[in-house]
């Protein structure tokens, strides 16, 4: 019997590529059918190797989930950009990629992004998920997510209801 490790570590720049294609695979999966694909293919051409090395050269990072050596998913996260949704932490964007959804990965990410979030300060946490993207809302809700706000949000010329899941 042999043991496969799973870590989670901090991004870093040499980073860049391998989270530009995990990022690509985890949203052409996450959003199609949902955002119109040229629109989508726009949004993914913003998020090249340049953007993430960009995001580690100003001070960004990601959490990376790894199983067996390979980058399975991320998750980022800072402070809640929502000022009127008195809460301190966010995680901008948790994704895995699409072969390793569905086996406590996100939950494991997802939680040690709260933990680190809780590190340093932050009281109370929200997601954002397009109300549409139905298994990323029920996963939020598995976990403990209540709905806290809608708001909507324009993507190549149609509306999206988004929607903030919270925990106290």
């Amino acid at each position: 019997m042999s043991t496969v490790p799973i870590d989670i570590r901090i991004s870093t720049r040499a980073d860049a590529a391998t989270l530009t294609c995990l990022h690509q695979d985890a949203w052409r999966y996450a959003y199609r059918g949902i955002i119109p694909a040229v629109t989508l293919e726009k949004m993914i051409q913003r998020r090249d190797v340049r953007w993430w090395e960009r995001m580690h050269r100003v001070g960004g990072q990601a959490l990376l989930l790894e199983f067996d050596h390979e980058v399975a998913g991320y998750a980022t996260f800072g402070p809640n950009r929502v000022r009127k949704l008195a809460l301190g932490g966010e995680i901008y964007e948790l994704y895995l990629k699409p072969q390793y959804q569905g086996v406590g990965f996100g939950k494991r990410l997802f939680k040690e992004a709260r933990r680190r979030m809780r590190e340093r300060g932050y009281t109370g946490h929200l997601v954002w998920s397009l109300g549409a993207n139905e298994s990323a809302c029920r996963f939020y809700e598995a976990l403990g997510g209540k709905e806290h706000a809608r708001t909507i949000e324009a993507l190549g010329g149609l509306k999206f209801e988004k929607i903030a899941f919270v925990w106290r």
